[in-house]
This record gives C-alpha cells, sequence and structure tokens, in this order.
C-alpha cells in the first residue's frame, strides 16, 4: 500500500512524534506507515484521515505493482 502520510505530515510542519502523539500511537508506528513497512489498521486508517480532513482514498491507494498481480 502507498500513502501520502509523510507529504501530509510535511505540510503540516509536524514530526512523528507529533503526529504520532495526535494519532496515540508511537512515532515507530508512524515511521513505519510512511515507509510503507505497515499498513495501519482500518480505525487508524480513518483516525489518519479525520486529522487532515480527507477521504481515506485520498491518503491511501494501492499498491500500483499489487493492481496488476490481482487483474491477472
Amino acid at each position: 500500500m502507498e500513502n501520502r502520510v509523510r507529504e501530509l505530515r510535511g505540510e503540516c510542519s509536524w514530526s512523528q512524534a507529533d503526529l504520532a502523539e495526535r494519532l496515540d500511537v508511537s512515532r515507530q508506528t508512524v515511521n513505519a506507515i510512511e515507509t510503507g513497512k505497515y499498513d495501519p489498521s482500518l480505525p487508524l486508517a480513518f483516525k489518519i484521515a479525520r486529522l487532515f480532513g480527507l477521504p481515506i482514498e485520498t491518503i491511501f491507494q494501492p499498491d500500483k505493482t499489487a493492481d496488476k498481480t490481482e487483474t491477472e
């Protein structure tokens, strides 16, 4: 899964620790989401979307390579 969390966090001038505090998760969790090592749970994805005031699908998108595999 690809995401825009790092980009959106930067637009708000928040550190990973700032975002983590707002989401009630660890800074390591924010880092893992941003680097694509961890896909957030659905409740956490909704929380992220609400925080940035955007629909989930504008923040999180399926991996482009995953789309190819699923349609083959």
